[in-house]
């Protein structure tokens, strides 16, 4: 009892520290992707970058919900959405991008790892050890709202990924107006599927760890999106002036 208080305070700091950096994010970019900044340290391949922040949350969330697995069999289908979601990310994502020669620091992998592992191995705590979950949860309001979403934020995040790596032609390095799919509404679709997935995700699991990783996925996304919004309309002049950042209408 005394560890799962000790880790709900610690999860309750973590929360903190999200919506301290949210207002601090708006205003200083991640210095990755178009982003990019040499001055801050030693460089590596956007592919390797990508595959050690992504793969350490899979290492990371396993190890520790198998040193906590208490037999609830039925928290292995959250462990199985969560591994299908990073899979991608580490793996198959890298693999589609065309980004040879681009680089990100490596200050900004390592700090990518660091948040990677406490929202892993968070989840994978609450899902192995304190969640307890029965076939009747599944047909529960949350599971399923929670489980549409996913899917459907998911399936968003992956096309407008195809979407922006397909807008260069082999040997092309520089950056274009993305079109189609959901591009007519807003500029950053990929973060918008991506935190409509991990807000389902909340909702399936429904605890504190859910709640934890969904606040610091919009606490990064968000201002992320609004700097990417930004870039594009200072490079384009023909940019899309009805064209919203990251909410289709609203923002």
């Amino acid at each position: 009892m005394f560890e799962q208080i000790t880790i709900r305070y610690f999860i309750y700091f973590w929360i903190a520290i999200a919506i301290v950096l949210f207002p601090v994010q708006l205003f200083i970019s991640a210095p990755y992707g178009r982003h990019t900044k040499t001055t801050w340290g030693p460089m590596l391949s956007n592919q390797l970058g990508w595959v050690l922040m992504e793969g350490w949350a899979l290492i990371a969330f396993w190890v520790v919900y198998l040193i906590f697995f208490n037999s609830n069999v039925y928290s292995l289908i959250f462990a199985a959405l969560y591994t299908f979601h990073y899979i991608n990310r580490s793996f198959i994502f890298p693999l589609r991008t065309n980004t040879k020669g681009k680089q990100m620091p490596l200050m900004i992998a390592l700090s990518a790892m660091f948040f990677n592992s406490i929202n892993a191995s968070s989840i994978g705590y609450y899902l192995s050890n304190v969640s307890v979950y029965n076939a009747g949860y599944f047909i529960q309001w949350n599971f399923i709202v929670g489980f549409v979403l996913f899917v459907i934020g998911f399936i968003i995040n992956y096309i407008s990924d195809g979407i922006l790596i397909n807008l260069r032609k082999p040997g092309e390095t520089g950056y274009k107006i993305p079109k189609g799919f959901l591009f007519r509404y807003i500029s950053c679709p990929n973060h918008f599927g991506e935190m409509l997935e991990w807000f389902g995700f909340m909702l399936m699991i429904w605890n504190l760890a859910g709640v934890s990783f969904f606040i610091w996925t919009v606490s990064n996304l968000l201002p992320r999106a609004l700097h990417h919004h930004k870039w594009y309309l200072q490079h384009f002049t023909d940019y899309p002036k009805v064209r919203k950042a990251v909410f289709p209408f609203i923002l």
